[in-house]
């Protein structure tokens, strides 16, 4: 983290945040979601007819994507730092061409300089507070005309107050979470070397006449 943070809180919100995913690796893939399972199809269009050599996925969680990911790139690399999302995500995923590592985003991240032609993030930076250190490494480690595909709980809905959240006896956990605006995700791109080749909103079926619940954004090297 640069300079001008308070350690403390951000150390609390990680342990919050760490704590509260190894909980709900065990009803994630069942709970009904319409963030995660919206998410899987953004990824699946935005991909379609592509192959990659060097995929990583920074923030796997139970491997909802990673099978995907296997199936249109050579090799995956997928990271998480939750045990329990791993733990789910090796159960789920049998392909030979995945690796799975835990690892904090938010510190240097276990992987090669120029190593990846695509690194995907699904639903993980909203719990990040400093997007310029992901820009950063995502440049470090992608190669030359590498995308970095990143969707994201749209801000809109963050300004409603929404973030994710799950039910575990009849309890409600709501999981830390940072606001990013639309403008935080393209400046810190751009501060790091990286060209917007598209932007995109989405909705669910069943969000008519609601924000966006989704952004997506394609950046490139």
């Amino acid at each position: 983290m640069g300079y001008g943070y308070n350690i403390k809180p951000l150390l609390k919100d990680f342990m919050n945040i760490q704590k509260a995913y190894n909980e709900w690796s065990l009803s994630y893939d069942s709970d009904e979601n319409l963030t995660r399972d919206l998410d899987q199809n953004v990824l699946r269009q935005a991909l379609a007819n592509l192959y990659f050599t060097s995929i990583l996925e920074i923030g796997c969680g139970t491997g909802k994507n990673t099978s995907f990911l296997s199936r249109i790139g050579e090799h995956v690399h997928a990271l998480d730092f939750s045990e329990g999302m791993i733990a789910k995500a090796r159960e789920k995923v049998a392909a030979g061409n995945v690796t799975f590592s835990m690892a904090d985003l938010t510190k240097k991240w276990p992987c090669k300089d120029a190593d990846y032609d695509l690194i995907v993030c699904n639903l993980v930076l909203e719990h990040i507070e400093d997007l310029p250190f992901i820009f950063s490494e995502a440049f470090r480690v992608l190669q030359a005309r590498g995308k970095f595909l990143v969707n994201e709980l749209h801000p809109f809905r963050q300004y409603e107050g929404k973030k994710a959240r799950f039910n575990r006896d009849e309890k409600v956990t709501e999981i830390p979470a940072f606001v990013h605006h639309i403008s935080d995700f393209t400046n810190a791109a751009s501060q790091h070397g990286f060209t917007l080749v598209k932007l995109d909103e989405r909705w669910h079926a069943a969000d008519q006449n609601k924000p966006p619940r989704i952004v997506s954004f394609l950046f490139e090297k």
